[in-house]
């Protein structure tokens, strides 16, 4: 088996990855735990935050990187609490559309009081220019395992 650098490279940065993963569940749990939240619903919150016609269960699992299942139990539970609503999507009568409630977009503003100061406070030893090439390569690596 040939060890070549570039192959090391790509299997420490995937290695990496998952650590930051793990890592930014944990900083998300503390982060949302004074909201009465959790990173799940921190991440399911910032995705329908982001989308201004609504998102159907599918399309939050597929940015997410989730199975379709997996969010639908976080939305179900969600909807319940009041953070979301589900409403009719006139493009597909059996994929509603999730949004957020009144509670959520409360929601939403005191994640944004909390999540902003933590993006910055985080990245200010880290070059703009570093940052979009991080960016850039994790969506190259993306499109290409995303089938």
């Amino acid at each position: 088996m040939v060890h070549s650098p570039k192959r090391m490279l790509f299997l420490d940065l995937a290695l990496s990855v998952f650590r930051l993963n793990g890592l930014l569940i944990a900083e998300g749990d503390a982060m949302t735990s004074d909201l009465g939240l959790t990173s799940a619903r921190w991440k399911v919150i910032a995705v329908i935050a982001l989308s201004s016609a609504g998102m159907t269960v599918p399309g939050i699992a597929r940015v997410l990187g989730q199975s379709r299942q997996a969010v639908q139990r976080i939305t179900d539970v969600m909807v319940q609490d009041g953070l979301l609503e589900y409403r009719s999507n006139p493009k597909h009568k059996r994929s509603s559309l999730v949004f957020l409630s009144e509670v959520g977009r409360e929601a939403y503003t005191q994640l944004r009081s909390v999540q902003d100061p933590w993006a910055i406070e985080s990245t200010t030893d880290i070059p703009i220019e570093d940052l979009d090439t991080a960016l850039q390569v994790v969506r190259k690596l993306i499109q290409k395992f995303d089938r």
